[in-house]
């Protein structure tokens, strides 16, 4: 295969995971808009984690809704718990890395706010801590996740929403991942404004 039908392919793979995931997806991604934009609307917030690139695209969320998506709006209420480098050194250091989640939630989590936790695999420790802790706290959980959904999709409950992309290949479910943010990010702005 030439460099050319390598980068083919990937268009292709993404467009083909895109489709499959528009088809299983449509319906919960409504779903978490409307439990996202009800939180927001009623002085609550979102806390978003994920580690690697999920921790990019959680702190990619978090500035949409603060700053702006689209459109100019109120700030919103979010913060990535990816991105404080000494809570997140500290933590570890003095607990463990799968307490670096966890750990902020119960100081930051309240009754009403929601959790988005990102997992390409389902299966990240601390990411999964994390949706213990929003639990005592009585949070919702939308959970960005691929291939099988993991430990995390297992864990979830009626009222959490999945969002597991059907693909195997973490560059597919990530790019996709960063596709679901954005129709969060619309549908939100949509939801609370309007056209």
């Amino acid at each position: 295969m030439s460099l050319a039908q390598r980068i083919q392919q990937h268009f292709a793979d993404s467009i083909a995971t895109k489709q499959a995931a528009l088809a299983a997806l449509a319906q919960p991604i409504e779903r978490a808009i409307d439990i996202l934009a009800d939180a927001l609307a009623n002085d609550r917030k979102v806390l978003a984690c994920g580690n690697g690139g999920s921790a990019a695209d959680a702190q990619h969320f978090a500035a949409e809704l603060v700053g702006r998506f689209e459109r100019e709006r109120p700030e919103l209420p979010a913060i990535s718990l990816a991105t404080d480098s000494s809570i997140l050194t500290a933590v570890a250091n003095d607990y463990s890395y799968e307490q670096i989640f966890a750990k902020q939630v119960r100081a930051l989590g309240r009754s009403g706010d929601v959790l988005l936790a990102i997992s390409t695999s389902g299966n990240s420790a601390n990411v999964i801590a994390a949706i213990d802790a929003a639990r005592e706290r009585e949070m919702t959980v939308i959970a960005l996740t691929g291939k099988d959904g993991g430990r995390i999709g297992a864990m979830l409950e009626p009222h959490d929403v999945s969002l597991c992309v059907p693909a195997d290949r973490t560059a597919r479910i990530q790019e996709t991942h960063l596709l679901v943010i954005h129709c969060l990010c619309d549908g939100i702005d949509y939801t609370l404004l309007g056209e």
